[in-house]
C-alpha cells in the first residue's frame, strides 16, 4: 500500500511540533501533500494536561485533543496514527521513500523529524512489577488514573516537574503521596535554591511527605507494587509508583539517516539538520540559542512553547523562506493552585533577586550573569514573567537594585538597552 504522492512532505512525529509544522505549512501557501505520521493509537492531542488536569479528573481525554479530523481534512493532511517508521530510503536526488512498520511506502520530497521523547527508565530491583507507571502518552496517563481510583497510597520517584505535578493531581484525589528525589533539593537542576526550598514548603504544606536525598535500593511486592525500600531499611508503602527522573530525546532514526546527534539530533538555528534537506523541531533537537548568552551553546528545551517555535521555524525553512530560532524560552508548570512560569534561561547564573515573599506564594526569583537579568522564575506572578520575558526580547534588563522593590511595577523598572540587541 502506498500513502501520499512524491511530492509529499514527510512529518514524522505527530505531538505538537509534527502538529504545527504541518499548520505552518498551510499558513505559508503550501499546496503539496502532507502526511504526518505517529506511533500512538490516537489523533494528536495535548501532552501538558496529562500529569494536571487529566490526573486530577478536571478534564476527561476528550478535552485533550487540539485539531480535530475535520481540521485535517480541511488542511489536506493525512494523518496516520498507530504507525512507525521501519526504514527510510532516500534517494541520491533528493527526497526518498519511508517504509512503516506495517508495510506502508511513504514516499516523500521533504522530511521532517518531530519525533519527541520518552521516559528516562530506571533500573531497579522489581522496577517491572504491575503498579509502577512512566508518564509520557495518554495510555500512560490513562493506565495511572484507574490505579489512582482505587490506590490508597502513592510513591513518586523524582523530584522534578512531572513528578510534582503527578504528586499534586493524585493528592487533590486524596491519595496519600511521597515525593522521593535523589538530590538535596527539588527541581534542582531547573531553578534556584529559593524556588526549590518554596516548592518542599509548599508541598508539604499541602500534606504530601518529601525525602530529600533519598536512597532507592528496590520496590517491594510479589503481584504487584507494594511499597519502595530506600537503602537504610525504610519501607514506604505505595499502591502504585510513578518514575519521573526525565527523559530522553528519541534519536533512533536520526542516527539511522546519519544525522548529528549529541543530545538530540543537532540543528542549527533555522531547524536543518546535519542534511540539509531534512529538518528536526521539538524535544527531540537540539540547537544553539541566544538566550544561553555569550557562545550560544547547544540546548535542547522541553516544553511546548518550544515545540512551536521550532516547528514555524522549520517549515519556513522547508518552504525556502528566510527563518531563524530566536524566541525567549519559557515554561510553566502547574502544581495544584501554584502557577510557576520560567522566562529566560538562568544556566550560568552568578546572582540572583528575590521579588516578593515566598510565604505568600506570590514572588519572583530573577537571575542575573554580570549585571545582565538573564532569566525569572515567577510563582503566582504573571505580571512579572510578562514583564521579563518582553524586555528579555528587548535586549533589556531591571537593575538588580530596583527588582526587589515591590512597590513598583517590574515592568517599570526596565532599563531598555543602549545599543542593538545581539538576541
Amino acid at each position: 500500500m502506498t500513502t501520499g504522492i512524491a511530492d509529499a512532505t514527510l512529518i514524522i512525529g505527530a505531538s505538537q511540533a509534527g502538529v504545527q509544522l504541518a499548520a505552518t505549512l498551510r499558513e505559508l501557501g503550501d499546496d503539496r501533500p502532507i502526511v504526518l505520521v505517529g506511533d500512538e493509537p490516537h489523533a494528536p492531542y495535548q501532552r501538558p494536561p496529562l500529569s494536571k488536569a487529566y490526573l486530577s479528573g478536571e478534564i476527561t481525554s476528550d478535552d485533550l485533543v487540539f485539531r480535530t479530523p475535520e481540521w485535517f481534512a480541511q488542511h489536506h493532511i493525512e494523518v496516520l496514527a498507530g504507525e512507525t517508521i521501519a526504514a527510510v530510503d532516500r534517494h541520491a536526488t533528493g527526497g526518498g521513500e519511508a517504509v512503516t512498520g506495517s508495510g506502508r511506502r511513504i514516499p516523500f520530497a521533504r522530511l521532517a523529524l518531530t519525533t519527541g521523547a520518552e521516559p528516562r527508565r530506571l533500573d531497579l530491583p522489581g522496577i517491572d512489577l504491575p503498579g509502577v507507571h512512566y508518564l509520557r502518552t495518554a495510555d500512560d496517563a490513562a493506565a495511572i488514573a484507574a490505579r489512582l481510583a482505587t490506590a490508597r497510597s502513592l510513591v513518586v520517584i523524582g523530584g522534578g516537574f512531572i513528578g510534582l505535578e503527578v504528586a499534586a493531581s493524585a493528592r487533590k484525589r486524596g491519595v496519600a503521596v511521597t515525593v522521593l528525589e535523589a538530590a538535596p533539593r527539588l527541581v534542582g537542576r531547573v531553578v534556584s535554591e529559593q524556588t526549590s526550598a518554596f516548592y518542599l514548603d509548599a508541598h508539604r504544606r499541602r500534606g504530601i511527605d518529601v525525602v530529600l536525598d533519598a536512597r532507592i535500593a528496590s520496590l517491594d511486592g510479589t503481584d504487584a507494587v507494594t511499597g519502595v525500600r530506600l537503602d537504610d531499611g525504610t519501607v514506604i508503602a505505595a499502591d502504585i509508583v510513578l518514575v519521573g527522573i526525565g527523559v530522553v530525546p528519541r534519536i533512533d532514526l536520526a542516527t539511522q539517516l546519519g544525522l548529528q546527534v549529541d543530545g538530540g539530533i543537532v540543528v542549527d538555528s533555522a531547524c536543518r539538520t546535519s542534511d540539509p534537506s531534512i529538518v528536526a523541531a521539538g524535544d527531540c533537537a537540539i540547537m544553539p540559542n541566544p538566550y544561553a548568552r555569550g557562545s550560544m551553546p547547544m540546548v535542547r528545551l522541553e516544553s511546548v512553547h518550544n515545540a512551536l517555535e521550532q516547528a514555524k521555524v522549520a517549515a519556513a525553512t522547508l518552504m525556502g523562506q528566510p527563518a531563524d530560532y530566536r524566541t525567549v524560552p519559557w515554561f510553566w508548570s502547574d502544581q495544584a493552585d501554584i502557577k510557576l512560569q520560567i522566562a529566560g534561561l538562568s544556566t550560568g547564573y552568578d546572582a540572583t533577586v528575590l521579588r516578593g515573599d515566598p510565604e505568600s506564594e506570590k514572588f519572583s526569583v530573577l537571575y542575573y550573569r554580570d549585571g545582565e537579568l538573564i532569566a525569572a522564575d515567577c510563582i503566582n506572578q504573571p505580571l512579572d514573567f510578562m514583564a521579563v520575558r518582553s524586555a528579555l526580547g528587548r535586549g533589556a534588563t531591571v537593575p538588580a537594585d530596583a527588582a526587589a522593590d515591590l512597590s513598583t511595577p517590574l515592568k517599570k523598572s526596565v532599563v531598555e538597552p543602549t545599543a542593538p540587541s545581539l538576541v
